[in-house]
């Protein structure tokens, strides 16, 4: 039988000999065979509440044709179901293999629900299907080689999904196949190459998937030399692809985006690529590519994105750029270009983001840059440019877009200058030998006093023992055998240089600012560290007091800053305390359909959340910039912790924070349809939640609410009986989690 679990009953669709109309909170779907090539549909209603009130139009009056007349979601004609379309009503369970009864479907849309098991390998009995949505759900297995008998299929769209396995071959087999989307699963082994041979193909996106092997170098081969090829996207990104850039793509005269970033393709970039008329955005980024980039790829007015970031590209930004009009963003860093910035880069007054960083590049950087009205994102640091930087340029980005460059000439020194920077030289030689001597001083001072008081018995700690240091505090420590400094502020636990260097680390994730581990020290206690990017981290000097204000921070909603560490090569570790529950990211996301997060265990943590932020902002006039679930740890208890709070003070430049637009069709990932469940209890708590999140992300930044007036507009929601703490918000002395058992 089709049976979809829903939020307010059981869909079901039985065969028509079951004849008991009284099935507890279910629905009854049935397709009866008919003698004149007409059939019948008959639909029992029976659940006892819908909380969507979608299936409340189903009922059983109406016969023949019009058997279905009316009822949400289902289409007929001639009394046979064509299209099926039920999306956003959170419909669980599994999609049954009956489904393959309803011969005359043609379109199956049960997108963003919250669907599991495997897709039905009935599906290739459904001669007429055309479109078939199941992206945003949780569906696993693999796909299954029968939907290649669909041939009228048009659209096949499992994206977001738990997918295995590989993509079958006959898919290919749909030869009016022109949208097939499988991105974001966990698909693996290599792209067929009967795939790269479909010409109806518009869009092929199989992105953020675990694909492996070369990129097939078949595309546009045909036996039928009269077919024109239609692909226009090719998103194969973020997997483990090798090999060679195809040089047959150069075929694909339609096409307009190439992503290829984030896997592990090698060698050259074709000089066909150049010909590609409609080409609008390519993206090569992180891979290992060679070589030079054709000239041709320079000349294809239609580009608005070029994006050959991390690579081993070299040679010379040809002059020809000049002729990309309409590009938009260009970022060539982190390769081997070498020579001059062409100053025709000027002319070119659409790019808004240009970025020529980590290359060999020489020279001045162009007056004409200055013509760039509409760049906000410029970066050429860490070449080796010379001369002074153009005064437009320097005002409006920040310095860290020029650090390493340029390198400013110096007139030669006369004979008057070298006198006086000898002399200035001598001066500051005995200055510091004055200073020396003031130090042996004062420590012979010290260490006499320090005698007299052992003598006296002042001094009667324990040998080796390790002193907590109070909150606020910081006890400096030198590394023992690493030559490091290790700064103490406060916590539960305190451990040497030596123990931190050399704890077990398991890397827990990366971000714009570093890398964190979770490091377990040889005591069993266990810590999370964060390595900062030494190439963005500001000076010595500068970093410690900065970090020392951010040490200082205490509150139960805030991850403790415990300790900081100062390599003796540049590295810079920060030190807090590990949260054992993790993100709030995972605790949502990474959890099974069976798992229910309770209603004041949410309401807790987004209290606990903007009480934090409200504490960042009026108390440490902090602005986290780039608050996302990721960075909201949960303690044992699932209090929440704000994590990387004012990390953006020890950069040399504030990480830019990551913009996006939530596509309608991606709510789920905003609004979590589980809710729904209980809607009868916490149906005017969940309204007036929903109310305020949209408030606080209204489009005007004025009328946004502060985050004081959220939390007192969400402990008025909550309204907790008296006595009751079961929705109150976590608290604490200092922000600490109790350390783990050992």
């Amino acid at each position: 039988m089709v049976k979809f679990e829903s939020r307010c009953g059981n869909l079901q669709c039985e065969s028509p000999k079951s004849k008991d109309p009284m099935l507890s909170n279910s629905v009854e779907w049935s397709q009866v065979y008919s003698n004149s090539f007409a059939s019948s549909l008959k639909l029992f209603l029976h659940s006892s509440s819908c909380i969507m009130g979608v299936l409340k139009s189903w009922n059983d009056s109406g016969v023949g044709a019009g058997a279905c007349s009316g009822w949400a979601g289902i289409k007929c004609v001639n009394g046979q179901v064509i299209a099926i379309q039920l999306p956003w009503k959170g419909l669980g369970g599994r999609i049954s293999e009956k489904i393959g009864q309803l011969q005359a479907l043609r379109r199956i849309s049960l997108h963003d629900n919250v669907l599991v098991g495997p897709v039905p390998t009935s599906l290739g009995f459904l001669p007429n299907l055309r479109g078939f949505y199941l992206f945003n759900n949780r569906l696993s297995g693999s796909i299954p080689p029968s939907i290649g008998n669909c041939l009228l299929l048009q659209t096949l769209d499992l994206s977001n999904n738990q997918l295995t396995g590989v993509i079958p071959p006959s898919l290919a087999n749909s030869t009016r196949l022109y949208r097939l989307n499988l991105s974001y699963n966990g698909i693996s082994g290599p792209i067929p190459v009967t795939l790269s041979n479909s010409p109806s193909l518009t869009l092929l996106a199989s992105q953020h998937n675990n694909l492996s092997g070369s990129v097939p170098d078949t595309w546009g081969v045909s036996k039928s030399v009269d077919r024109s090829y239609q692909l226009q996207s090719l998103a194969l990104d973020h997997n483990f692809l090798s090999g060679n850039i195809p040089a047959s793509l150069s075929k694909l005269t339609m096409l307009e985006e190439l992503n290829l970033s984030q896997n592990q393709i090698k060698g050259d970039i074709p000089e066909g690529l150049g010909s590609l008329s409609r080409l609008k955005s390519i993206d090569l980024s992180n891979n290992a590519i060679n070589g030079s980039v054709p000239e041709s790829l320079f000349k294809l007015s239609s580009l608005v994105t070029i994006n050959l970031e991390n690579n081993y590209l070299d040679g010379q930004i040809p002059e020809s750029i000049e002729q990309l009009r309409n590009l938009s963003i260009l970022d060539l860093s982190n390769n081997k270009f070498q020579g001059q910035i062409p100053g025709v880069i000027g002319n070119i007054t659409s790019i808004t983001f240009l970025d020529l960083s980590e290359n060999n590049l020489t020279g001045e950087i162009p007056i004409f840059l200055i013509n760039l009205h509409n760049l906000s994102s410029f970066d050429v640091s860490f070449n080796n440019l010379s001369g002074a930087v153009p005064s437009v340029l320097a005002r409006k980005f920040n310095s860290s877009s020029f650090t390493g460059a340029p390198k400013h000439h110096h007139r030669k020194l006369s004979t008057k200058d070298i006198i006086l920077i000898a002399a200035g030289a001598l001066l500051v030689v005995l200055l510091i030998l004055c200073c020396v001597l003031l130090c042996c001083l004062i420590r012979r001072k010290a260490s006499s006093k320090s005698r007299t008081a052992k003598a006296g018995g002042l001094a009667s700690t324990t040998r080796g023992a390790k002193p907590v240091p109070a909150a606020g505090t910081e006890v400096v420590e030198s590394g023992a055998e690493t030559g490091g400094k290790l700064v103490h502020f406060d916590g539960p636990f305190v451990f040497t240089a030596d123990d931190l260097l050399c704890a077990t680390a398991e890397i827990m994730g990366k971000s714009t600012y570093g890398t964190c581990y979770k490091a377990t020290l040889d005591d069993s206690n266990q810590v999370a560290v964060k390595r900062l990017r030494e190439k963005i981290t500001k000076a010595q000097k500068e970093f410690e007091l900065e970090v020392s204000e951010l040490g200082k921070i205490r509150h139960p909603n805030i991850l403790a800053l415990r300790a900081y560490y100062l390599g003796p090569k540049g590295e810079k570790l920060l030190v807090y305390d590990y949260m054992p529950n993790g993100s709030l990211a995972s605790f949502l996301h990474a959890r099974g359909p069976e798992t229910i997060i309770p209603w004041p265990t949410r309401m807790t943590i987004a209290i606990g959340i903007t009480q934090g932020l409200c504490y960042l902002h009026n108390e440490e006039n902090i602005v986290h910039g780039n608050l996302t679930s990721s960075n909201i740890l949960l303690d044992e208890h699932n209090n929440p912790k704000i994590a990387d709070v004012g990390l953006s003070r020890l950069m040399t430049s504030t990480a830019s924070t990551n913009e996006s637009i939530v596509k309608e069709e991606w709510t789920n990932e905003v609004f979590d349809v589980e809710l729904m469940r209980d809607a009868s209890n916490i149906g005017d708590e969940l309204l007036n939640t929903l109310k305020l999140a949209l408030h606080c992300v209204d489009p005007s930044p004025a009328a946004r609410p502060e985050a004081q007036q959220v939390v007192q507009k969400l402990e008025e929601i909550v309204k907790p009986e008296p006595g009751d703490v079961s929705t109150a918000p976590a608290s604490g002395n200092d922000g600490a989690a109790p350390p783990p058992a050992s």
